[in-house]
């Protein structure tokens, strides 16, 4: 009984093998977090570019100092996909608003999006963005850049798929209102 008692203790203080017992339960726990790290990374890169991009959209159009032509928006959705570098999916939606002093609320004066990807915006739609837009005089014009950019991670360390949404509101640096082909800017 005495060397079964021994032979327990013995047992119970060898530690051999304990290293290679650990190794197998921290191992994929450290894979993951290395996955995990990389994916959450990779997100955080994917957002603050597209956001980079809406801005520079955003930004280039404010610039504009003649009328759009109609293929004009269709060309910053372009220039949007070779910002971002990605072959996710990108939409885009510009639209010029105004705010009316004689019906008290912001008017769509033109929105375009390119293969009608997005709805566009109209009068009744724009009111449930009315908290997003700054606060403006009567007759005064900006325009809103909005994109959906999708993403999808490279692992799967449970994150979904997600779109990246941008909603930019910028006003015209040289004239009161930008116009595009077939809606001009109002006399004012």
């Amino acid at each position: 009984m005495k060397s079964l008692r021994n032979m327990f203790r013995r047992f119970g203080r060898d530690e051999s093998g304990v290293l290679m017992a650990e190794a197998i339960i921290v191992l994929p726990f450290m894979l993951w977090s290395y996955l995990a790290l990389f994916v959450y990374w990779d997100a955080f890169r994917s957002v603050n570019t597209s956001q980079k991009a809406a801005y520079t959209i955003s930004d280039m159009i404010s610039r504009e100092m003649i009328t759009l032509p109609a293929n004009y928006i269709t060309g910053m959705r372009d220039l949007m996909r070779y910002l971002i570098d990605n072959d996710q999916t990108v939409r885009i939606r510009v639209t010029s608003v105004t705010w009316s002093d004689a019906n008290a609320r912001f008017e769509v004066h033109w929105s375009r999006s390119p293969d009608n990807a997005v709805p566009l915006l109209t009068t009744t739609t724009l009111q449930t963005y009315a908290s997003r837009i700054p606060k403006m005089a009567g007759g005064d014009f900006v325009t809103i850049v909005e994109t959906w950019v999708s993403y999808h991670p490279a692992f799967d360390v449970g994150m979904d798929d997600e779109e990246i949404k941008q909603f930019v509101v910028t006003r015209p640096r040289f004239f009161t209102c930008i116009s595009v082909s077939a809606t001009p800017c109002p006399i004012s």
